[in-house]
């Protein structure tokens, strides 16, 4: 399993942006958007349903899952 490091929001913000786009490197997801404001993102990961902004650790917590569960998948 693959160890991610963050200390604060502002890594942990990071950390969500790099896991969105390994998973759409990956396809797992179609797009990924990043709203950024002066002390925080937001994050949006659509389905085919809706797309609700995310807060840092909601979008890190989906995307590691996904991204972790199709490495699993690859082994």
């Amino acid at each position: 399993m693959s160890e991610y490091h963050f200390h604060d929001e502002s890594s942990l913000s990071d950390t969500a942006e790099a896991l969105g786009k390994k998973a759409m490197k990956l396809g797992l997801i179609p797009s990924f958007v990043v709203r950024y404001f002066p002390d925080s993102r937001q994050f949006y990961i659509p389905n085919e349903i809706e797309s609700e902004p995310l807060t840092p650790e909601e979008a890190y917590l989906r995307l590691r899952k996904l991204v972790e569960q199709s490495d699993k998948s690859d082994q």
